[in-house]
């Protein structure tokens, strides 16, 4: 069953918080692990995203922590992501680009995070292409301060290979899951922020 302990990844992150690392960073918490009720209720009571474009997502999320309670979002996510055998929805790259789960998308990820000098910390029970794990290693290339190791174009290329794939067709599944609530509104969240992202890598 998964844990809520947070991803970290074997190397210091230094860089500033930005906008976009900061909603990076909240996907993988969400999507890491089912969020306590101290965060459903900053949740609950955060402004308006600084990103226009972003607030009707962000809205939605807002009212959902509203209304449902930590227990109701737990079992959610429970019946979402873990269930008995095999889940309602996957979060893991390798599933959306090949198929199957640990195949080649994810040797691929592995080799291009060596590269980066990251590799997945021992006390982390997922796979490197769960969701969460992902946007946390976004959350890094954007925050770090190492311009070598973390600069636009490693984010783009790193976005477009590991990403952009598959993550619309998994915002679908949820959106459309009939015991998608909270998740469903995470789900349209990510998938405003993840088209300005595309847009965004494009325009470089």
């Amino acid at each position: 069953m998964t844990t809520s302990q947070p991803l970290k990844f074997e190397t210091p992150d230094h860089g500033e918080e930005t906008a976009r690392a900061d909603l990076y960073g909240l996907l993988a918490s969400l999507f890491y692990a089912p969020p306590p009720q101290a965060l459903l209720d900053t949740l609950a009571t955060a402004p308006a995203s600084g990103y226009a474009v972003l607030q009707h997502g962000w809205r939605g999320l807002v009212e959902a922590c509203r209304e449902l309670s930590a227990e109701a979002v737990r079992d959610e996510y429970e019946a979402l992501f873990i269930g008995v055998g095999k889940p309602e929805i996957f979060l893991y790259g390798s599933y959306y680009l090949s198929g199957f789960l640990m195949e080649k998308p994810l040797i691929a990820l592995r080799n291009d995070l060596a590269q980066l000098g990251l590799q997945k910390a021992d006390t982390v029970i997922e796979s490197e292409d769960h969701f969460a794990t992902l946007c946390e290693v976004m959350r890094y290339l954007i925050a770090s301060d190492d311009v070598l190791q973390a600069n636009l174009a490693i984010q783009k290329n790193f976005f477009a290979t590991h990403l952009q794939p598959w993550v619309q067709e998994l915002c679908t599944a949820l959106e459309s899951h009939p015991q998608a609530r909270f998740y469903a509104a995470v789900a349209h969240l990510t998938r405003i922020f993840f088209d300005i992202e595309m847009q965004a890598f494009d325009m470089e």
